[in-house]
Formats: C-alpha cells, sequence, structure tokens
C-alpha cells in the first residue's frame, strides 16, 4: 500500500462508524470471523476495542491483519481500520499437490499472486506419502503467513497400484532440506476429495483445478460425485511429455524412459481426468523442465539478500539440487502451472489426440500424443499441451512474487 493510498483509506476511514467491538475477551475464532467476513462485504472496516480490552490495539491490528489477510491502515487510541481488496476478479483455484520442494514454491507463487484466489490446496501421496506432503504445505502456508487457506490431506495410495519409488529426492524433509519449522495450523476436517467436491459445488463453473501431483484426488472426485465434472472450469496440470523437444525425454522424471512422474505414479486416475470432458491444459516437460529455467546471477543475488523466508527458501533448494549435480529448474517445475493460470500467454498451446498408457512394462506412464496427419485415433481425449514456454516471462515472474 503507498502512502497516497493510505491517506486515501483514512481519509474515507473518518466518516465511518465501527461495525465490530472487542470486549474484554480479546480475539477469538468469532470475532476474527466476523471481521473477515466484514472485509469480504466492504473492504474497509472500522474495529472498536473496549475498555475492558486489556489486549494491546496495535498488536490485536496485526494479528487481525495476519488472520484475515487484510492490511492495517491505521490504529488510533482505542480504533483499528482494516483493509482488504476484494475478490470480484480473482481466478479461483484448488491447488492439488504432493509438496516437494517445486510444489512449496508453486504453493508460494498461487498464495502471493493478486489474481488468484487460493481457494483450498489439497495434497496427495506423490513424491512422498500422503502425511508428509499434507504436512509440508502447512509448512509452507506458515511460512507465508497464510494460514487462512485450508489444507486436505488426500488419497495415500494410487488408485489401483502400488506407489512407485520416485528415483529424484527432494531431500530428507521433502522439501529440499530446509527443515522448516512444524506447523501449528491443524488441516481440515474433510478428506481432500470432498474439499474438492464442495468447493466446486459451491462455485459451479469457477473453479481452476491447479494438479503439480498425481491426479488421483482429482479422478476420485469425478468417480465419487460425477455432477461436479460439467462445474469444473479447467484443470491445468504439470503433467505428461508429449516428444516436442529434446528435454522431453532426457528429462523424464517417471521412473520409465517415457513418462513423467505424476502420471507415472497413478496412469489409471490420469486416464480418467483425460477423458472426463473437463478443459484440460497439460504443461508437460517439453516446457517445465527446459534448462532455460535456470536463474541469473543477478537473481541468486536478489534471494541471497532478501530477508523473505520465501526467497530463502528457494534459494536452499537451488543449492541442494546444484549439489546433487541438478540444475535449478527442478524447483520450479511445478510453479509453470501457477504461472500460466495468472499469466496464459507464459505458454503456447496447441490441442491433440492424447491417450495415457496404463500397461506395465517400458511406457507405463507415457502420454501418446497422436500427432498424424492422418488415420488420427479421435478417440483419444483432445487435450491442450503446452508447445513452447516464455522461460524469461515466467522466472521475472516468479522472482516476482518470491520477493514481494
Amino acid at each position: 500500500m503507498t502512502s497516497k493510498q493510505r491517506a486515501y483509506l483514512k481519509s474515507l476511514a473518518m466518516k465511518m462508524d465501527a461495525i465490530i467491538q472487542l470486549g474484554k475477551g480479546g480475539l477469538t475464532p468469532e470475532n476474527t470471523k466476523a471481521v473477515d467476513e466484514a472485509l469480504a462485504a466492504r473492504e474497509l472496516i472500522k474495529i472498536s476495542v473496549l475498555q475492558n480490552c486489556l489486549e494491546d490495539p496495535k498488536e490485536m491490528a496485526q494479528v487481525l491483519a495476519e488472520r484475515t489477510r487484510s492490511q492495517v491502515v491505521q490504529v488510533i487510541g482505542k480504533k483499528i481500520v482494516l483493509y482488504r481488496e476484494g475478490k470480484k476478479d480473482k481466478k479461483k483455484i484448488i491447488l492439488d499437490c504432493d509438496p516437494g520442494m517445486d510444489d512449496s514454491m508453486a504453493i508460494v507463487m498461487a498464495c502471493k499472486s493478486e489474481a488468484l484466489d487460493v481457494l483450498a490446496v489439497t495434497t496427495v501421496n506423490g513424491n512422498y506419502p500422503a502425511e508428509v506432503t499434507c504436512v509440508n504445505a502447512l509448512k509452507v502456508l506458515e511460512m507465508i503467513g497464510r494460514t487462512d487457506v485450508p489444507v486436505g490431506k488426500g488419497m495415500v495410495a494410487p488408485m489401483v497400484r502400488a506407489t512407485p519409488k520416485d528415483p529424484f529426492s527432494h531431500g530428507a524433509d521433502g522439501q529440499a532440506e530446509n527443515f522448516l519449522p512444524e506447523p501449528t495450523t491443524p488441516r481440515s476436517p474433510k478428506h481432500a476429495i470432498d474439499l474438492i467436491i464442495d468447493l466446486v459445488k459451491a462455485n459451479p463453473g469457477e473453479v481452476t483445478l491447479i494438479s503439480t501431483g498425481p491426479m488421483s484426488n482429482i479422478a476420485m472426485a469425478m468417480r465419487k460425485e460425477p455432477e461436479i465434472i460439467p462445474m469444473i472450469k479447467e484443470i491445468i496440470a504439470i503433467s505428461g511429455m508429449f516428444g516436442l523437444n529434446k528435454y522431453a525425454f532426457a528429462n523424464c522424471t517417471g521412473d520409465t524412459p517415457q513418462s513423467e512422474w505424476n502420471v507415472f505414479v497413478d496412469p489409471e486416475a490420469a486416464k480418467i481426468v483425460y477423458e472426463s470432458g473437463v478443459k484440460l491444459t497439460c504443461l508437460g516437460l517439453d516446457v517445465a523442465t527446459h534448462f532455460d529455467v535456470n536463474l541469473t546471477d543477478d537473481d541468486i543475488a536478489a534471494l541471497d539478500a532478501s530477508d523473505k523466508p520465501e526467497a530463502k527458501f528457494l534459494r536452499q533448494a537451488i543449492r541442494f539440487v546444484n549439489n546433487r549435480g541438478f540444475e535449478a529448474y527442478c524447483t520450479s517445475i511445478d510453479c509453470m502451472a501457477v504461472a500460466y493460470a495468472i499469466d496464459p500467454s507464459i505458454v503456447e498451446t496447441f490441442e491433440g489426440h492424447v491417450g495415457v498408457e496404463t500397461k506395465d512394462g517400458l511406457t507405463l506412464g507415457m502420454t501418446v500424443l497422436d500427432a498424424r496427419h492422418h488415420f488420427v485415433w479421435k478417440q483419444l481425449p483432445v487435450v491442450h499441451i503446452g508447445r513452447k514456454a516464455d522461460h524469461a516471462k515466467f522466472l521475472h515472474l516468479l522472482m516476482e512474487l518470491v520477493l514481494q
């Protein structure tokens, strides 16, 4: 908030009456919820702290601002003024992920973007067991002060097969050995599948699902409540490899020569989602693991100079992968899906008929693109496939959100 904006909001607040009173009970879940609802309805509100409240108004204002994702305009005596910009034009998303260092950075990007309204983070078995991925999501949200975002723990295994061993390691903690503090925020009492179903039903035609892990949660939500399928606005996924450049094959992340990890872990789930009829944009290894996704020396220096915990997280992740012989792109693969949700011009896409291989063997988890001029298998589902990414624009957006 600029000084000019703050001055304008102060002038508006002078004419306002306090609509919420905080008494001797101080800050409670009930009055915090009331403040959140008032901000949603009005954007700018005044709060009165009663004489029988022993808590410091300035400290209360800071806590309320953190809990409601608002900004403190001013605190004068026993009066608090808060502001939160409305969400009218923001894209509603659910981020379904398996953190993972790059999923962790995807959460950071999504939650810090003014273009996105993160309704929930749902976690799934993938890079690590479901309990670990759920805890890691909570850790990241606490790190960036977004404990308002509910986290739902999801599927603990693929739909019909055992969980494969990931040939790539994200470290002892699953987060590039950043070793974030254990979270104090509880996860949602709802299973991830039910959280997806309920949020889609509550916002029909408005919710974009961003999938950066195996598609087990999404597929099971579709199986459990098929009526949500036409209610989903679109799905943007880090999913597949389509042989469009050498990186698609050289950087295969599944444990076969022809697969991408998220599809390889649960190909049956991917097949259900690919064939669901929901608009699906697949950003595969062709664009997400390109060697052009590497930060400059100036970018690294900016991360080193920043006091933001998310900047320190990314810097440590880069050290972690570099020390193991990998490039920095490994730390931000899943961020490409969030970046595309924010700015679709970052990735050029095309439509293609794609099938998912579910048979065991060399090609398990392969996403087969029928790119023939003639005799195309039109019974295969049509998906939108990432052909080419503007990696400079992507990295600029990543750095901007991490450092802001």
